[in-house]
């Protein structure tokens, strides 16, 4: 079904919301919502129609509700005091009051609920986390395809809007005996588990994989694939295909049945690549720069390698955000020359338009940065980095809401995400834009305390501290910050997040002078 209204087109089938032909950046449950509003639009619709429709009947606060209201409003051009399409009756509920044309179409079958901001994954859908494979025997050079293969299929699944994929980040903490399925269960909240083994015996290698069901521990389907070594893609595509087969769920989108990650021919770059990205999420000076040399590396084993491309770019970028270069220009234009080549190679790869976002952060021009980011989610719905990306820009440019609720999406998606810190980071940030300084102290702390936080994640806690009044906790985050990096400047955490808004940055100007951070 098509709904149309005003220069909006609104596709039931392809569940997209489009503006003049362009493609409207929208949330899965801002686009039911809208639904929900454009088909009962003869009648008013409560708010306990809304949670029933939206959130499956779960308990969800008045702040949450009033978050998807805002967000369609934003993104049909509407606003609470207008209301020209969406009119609110206080105390009563939501009517949909634009004029609509209706045309008839095919309607797919319908998907699972899609995963909102803050929400954990459905109860009743299907969700998945995929481990990193165990290799049997002696290790050796080609141990690596072990965390390739669940790597591959990590984002080959993520592409389906129906299923709810845990991120590598957190899914790749649990390995070895210790990963039983009730740890797995209880910490990433999913219903399956695909775990698998790796046996590789001189040029040949076995492939087993299990899934099983988290609830009670029962292996409801296993396969093993033998091959030459050098067919591993071939098995990857298999794997994939199986796997879809065994959980037995219908794909809602056609142009998905054979999405796959493009990779090179080579098994050598293959593997530089997948130890690159091990090197990339240590974010420190020595990883940044081993990941650097192995994304070459693949690179020149295969130049048409488009993921190792943009892994070369995260690390540039990595070089230039965290000063691990005195030449920081130079490292923001490789950051973005890189991402190009990447782009040139797969523009339709969720991360090479991720990394095409990140570089103009390093110039400062944060609008130019959202398109990309807001297309690397549209590629694939289920990427924690890409959701919580947008979210730092968006909060930079002052949208404190939208970037909040981003950050949430993908805490959900990736709660043990290496870049979790920066994810708490933007909710620190996103409550300086607003003024509450109470909230900003509370998730600058929790951003410091998380594994991996970097001496500017230190210092958003101090911000958020001396705003709140706690100049003894504020003193002691920015002690650690200036010992861990003695050159940090107050100059360096304004270039690192450049709020767009005077006042704001008034403020956290303010903050930084009463920590007595040197200019």
């Amino acid at each position: 079904m098509i709904y149309r209204f005003g220069t909006f087109r609104l596709d039931t089938s392809t569940y997209e919301l489009r503006s003049g032909g362009d493609v409207v950046a929208v949330e899965p449950q801002v686009l039911a919502l809208l639904r929900l509003l454009i088909e009962n639009r003869h009648r008013l619709v409560g708010r306990d129609e809304i949670i029933e429709s939206i959130w499956n009947g779960r308990i969800v606060s008045d702040a949450a509700i009033s978050s998807r209201i805002k967000s369609a409003r934003r993104a049909v051009g509407d606003d609470g005091a207008t209301q020209q399409v969406i009119r609110t009756v206080p105390k009563l509920g939501l009517r949909f009051v634009a004029a609509v044309e209706v045309e008839r179409g095919l309607e797919p079958a319908p998907a699972a609920p899609q995963p909102g901001p803050g929400d954990a994954p459905p109860a009743e859908g299907p969700s998945l986390a995929v481990l990193p494979f165990a290799v049997l025997g002696e290790p050796g050079p080609s141990a690596w395809i072990a965390e390739a293969l669940p790597h591959d299929l990590i984002t080959a699944l993520s592409r389906f809007r129906w299923l709810f994929v845990i991120a590598r980040g957190s899914s790749f903490r649990f390995r070895g005996p210790e990963a039983t399925l009730e740890k797995v269960r209880e910490a990433l909240k999913v219903r399956y588990c695909l775990s698998g083994a790796v046996e590789i015996d001189g040029a040949a290698m076995a492939v087993n994989v299990e899934l099983s069901d988290t609830r009670d521990g029962r292996v409801l389907w296993s396969e093993q694939f033998q091959a030459p070594l050098a067919a591993v893609h071939e098995i990857r595509e298999q794997v994939t295909q199986a796997v879809i087969g065994a959980l037995e769920l219908q794909i809602p989108f056609n142009e998905a049945r054979r999405a796959q990650l493009s990779a090179p021919e080579s098994l050598d770059a293959w593997s530089a690549y997948h130890l690159g990205l091990r090197h990339m999420y240590r974010f420190n000076q020595e990883g940044t720069a081993r990941a650097a040399a192995l994304f070459e590396q693949a690179i020149a084993l295969e130049a048409g390698f488009a993921r190792a491309h943009a892994g070369l770019s995260f690390a540039q970028f990595e070089t230039a955000f965290l000063s691990f270069t005195d030449d920081a220009a130079r490292a923001a234009a490789l950051a973005r020359r890189t991402a190009e080549a990447a782009l040139e190679r797969d523009a339709l790869d969720p991360f090479c338009n991720l990394v095409m976002g990140r570089a103009f952060w390093l110039t400062g021009e944060l609008e130019a940065s959202l398109p990309w980011l807001e297309r690397a989610v549209r590629l694939n719905p289920n990427y924690a980095q890409a959701k919580y990306s947008r979210g730092w820009s968006e909060t930079m440019l002052g949208a404190a809401d939208a970037g909040r609720a981003s950050a949430d999406a993908a805490l959900s998606l990736s709660p043990l995400d290496p870049l979790a810190y920066g994810m708490l980071g933007v909710k620190a940030m996103s409550h300086m834009v607003t003024g509450d300084p109470a909230q900003a102290a509370e998730w600058g702390e929790q951003a410091a305390r998380a594994p991996g936080a970097h001496p500017l994640i230190e210092m958003i806690a101090a911000v958020g501290h001396t705003m709140n009044g706690d100049e003894a906790r504020a003193a002691a985050w920015a002690a650690s910050a200036r010992r861990r990096n003695p050159k940090l400047r107050a100059a360096d955490f304004l270039q690192a997040f450049p709020f767009r808004e005077a006042a704001t940055r008034r403020r956290i100007a303010e903050a930084l002078r009463r920590l007595q951070m040197p200019s």
